[in-house]
């Protein structure tokens, strides 16, 4: 991708060349359109990336559509290649990024914002989409900062809401079957491109921003509202209601250089019912839909076969949940027990059926085992609705530690609403107790060294959450809270701890539930010098502190933000199937330490998608004998 004379002069130039096993190169003369897939983030978290992967091979599946690879280049070789004049080009044809009909960018996390604006940059491509003209691509948006991209709206066309895969078919369908002088770039006057944003618009799921103004709601957001007739008060998100009519890439491109997650999944399963009044990606990918067993066994025979790795992970937000996962682990150490793959699956319910479930998939070798608590006290874990009490993680350790394991990673929140000192110090008498329980284990079996992992990270108030109206926690309260913990749990050797900085969290709640007036920040900081602010060293909040200031804004006083509960939100803009009255709900009930039971076994608890799906896919709980040793 990069010319040798610059991968000479650069770390990792491995992450540059191209050419990996699996990917898939058309010739030009069988492709009518380009579709450029970017993650704006480094080679190794691109590719770690499954919704990327995903959509590569729904494009490349098609008659004349080819679906290549964009990565942002890491700082050095930004550098070099502004020197030489070197444009952004893909991986697969060294296509440059200004050439392709249709880019898309994955909004992953609010921390690659100024990302974007450098890779549409780099690749020639104007960063504000009122700058582009007719024959510029198409440059289209979508993942879970969809849900608000208000903050960036602005830079973008077009925003898939929601599940992607059939309506980046439908827009590349409309491109097929459009006329000439709007399908095709080269000649496509600036109307012709307003023309076709317009028949854009009118697919489910696909938002157009330009197609909306703004007016200033009473608490000063800037709020969207459609420009002309015709135009959806509301773009409702695209669900996919069958996962197994959806491709899943059986054959990925292997990386040259080692990955975030350097091994191949499969994905079991969609959406998640537990509620969890922090989560967004529990709202936003409702309702639960599972892949059958006969489609994931095949997938992850062909995947192996495919890469040689030797491990498979299971990819879902709530693995322990798919209604037959006791049977797809036996018929998958069956078919891959000869190959001596382990499987895995990211962190655990606590209960010791999570355990069993746990102990059973990694028969071949055991990695790391991880449980999320979030909360330390019983109060602020009904608050939060985390279906978690402290026997059950007492437990689930317990069981842990008889199976094998000697290492356990812990997850918690603090700054979370309602919440006081004496919660966050339960988190330090919970991890105590684990300890305890740990060591009690392992002196029994007269053996292995316990180590507990401690991630405690700030509550960032999302988008269609019900803590949406609530402002983050200051810093100086933070900070305290930070110190009890550090010294309760600092000096214990048999604690690995690992708390969060606040100074980023502040900027992602910012941009989290930002507004159009933002998009002037981020260009100025991006200006700036900002760039790869997910990445600690790179980080700089005295260059986004200026630019939020030279816009006459605060970003403190925009992430602390509290809104009223009939407050117009930017985000309304958007229906992502769970209603405002049900969020409305979930937030008095955590003012009341109320939890809410499960849907999947108490009923439906009315959180609304049942209008956007109609009734919602049935599932059971799955059987703790199904997993039991």
């Amino acid at each position: 991708m990069l010319p040798e004379d610059i991968l000479n002069r650069i770390e990792t130039p491995a992450r540059y060349i191209g050419g990996e096993v699996n990917q898939v190169v058309k010739p030009a003369s069988e492709v009518d359109h380009r579709v450029a897939l970017c993650y704006p983030d480094t080679y190794e978290v691109g590719m770690s990336h499954a919704g990327l992967r995903v959509l590569y091979e729904v494009v490349n599946r098609r008659e004349r559509a080819a679906a290549e690879r964009v990565f942002l280049p890491w700082t050095d070789a930004i550098a070099a290649m502004r020197e030489r004049g070197v444009p952004l080009a893909s991986y697969e044809t060294a296509t440059p990024l200004a050439q392709f009909d249709l880019v898309g960018i994955t909004l992953q996390h609010e921390l690659t914002f100024t990302n974007v604006l450098e890779l549409l940059d780099l690749g020639g491509i104007p960063i504000r989409a009122a700058d582009r003209a007719g024959a510029d691509p198409l440059v289209v948006g979508g993942g879970p900062c969809a849900f608000n991209s208000e903050p960036i709206a602005d830079f973008f066309d077009l925003i898939v809401i929601g599940d992607g895969e059939e309506a980046l078919g439908d827009l590349l369908d409309l491109l097929a079957e459009a006329p000439p002088e709007l399908a095709t770039r080269e000649g496509r006057s600036g109307e012709a491109r307003a023309d076709l944003l317009r028949r854009c618009a009118a697919i489910e799921g696909v938002y157009a921003p330009s197609l909306y103004a703004a007016h200033e709601s009473p608490e000063g957001l800037l709020i969207p509202e459609p420009r002309e007739p015709g135009v959806p008060e509301r773009v409702t998100r695209r669900v996919v209601e069958d996962l197994d009519a959806q491709p899943w890439p059986t054959r990925p491109v292997m990386a040259w250089t080692e990955a975030v997650h350097d091994r191949p999944e499969i994905e079991i399963a969609r959406g998640c019912t537990r509620g969890c009044r922090f989560c967004q990606a529990g709202m936003i990918y409702r309702p639960v839909r599972e892949r059958e067993l006969d489609t994931l066994v095949e997938q992850a025979e062909a995947i192996i076969a495919a890469t040689g790795y030797d491990e498979l992970s299971l990819l879902s937000l709530n693995c322990p949940d798919y209604t037959k996962i006791g049977e797809l682990i036996d018929r998958l150490h069956e078919r891959l027990a000869h190959r001596r793959v382990s499987i895995g699956l990211p962190s655990l319910r606590v209960d010791t059926f999570s355990v069993a479930l746990a102990h059973r998939l990694q028969r071949v070798r055991k990695s790391g085992l991880t449980l999320a608590p979030e909360a330390g006290s019983q109060r602020m874990r009904d608050i939060i609705n985390k279906d978690v009490t402290e026997e059950n993680l007492l437990a689930a350790v317990r069981a842990a530690f008889r199976s094998g394991w000697q290492r356990v990673k812990l997850y918690f929140l603090i700054g979370l609403p309602r919440e006081r000192d004496e919660d966050v110090l339960a988190i330090a008498d919970l991890v105590e107790r684990v300890i305890a329980a740990g060591r009690e284990e392992l002196s029994k079996g007269g053996w292995g060294r316990l180590v507990v992992s401690v991630s405690v990270n700030a509550l960032i108030p999302k988008p269609h959450t019900p803590f949406q109206w609530t402002g983050m926690v200051d810093p100086e309260t933070f900070s305290r809270r930070r110190e009890l913990l550090y010294q309760r749990l600092g000096p214990n050797r048999r604690v690995h701890l690992s708390i969060t900085e606040l100074e980023a969290g502040l900027l992602e709640a910012a941009l989290a539930r930002g507004d159009r007036a933002l998009s002037g920040v981020i260009e100025d900081a991006w200006r700036a010098g900002a760039i790869f602010d997910g990445w600690s060293e790179q980080f700089r909040p005295e260059l986004w502190q200026a630019a939020f200031a030279g816009r006459g804004l605060d970003m403190q006083a925009r992430a602390r933000m509290s809104l009223s509960r009939d407050a117009e939100l930017p985000w309304d803009v958007i229906d992502a199937g769970v209603t405002r009255a049900f969020l409305q709900a979930e937030l008095q009930r955590a003012i009341e330490c109320a939890p809410t039971p499960d849907c999947r076994g108490a009923g439906c608890q009315g959180c609304g998608m049942t209008a956007l799906v109609g009734d919602c896919p049935p599932v059971r709980w799955p059987e703790p004998e199904e997993v039991a040793e």
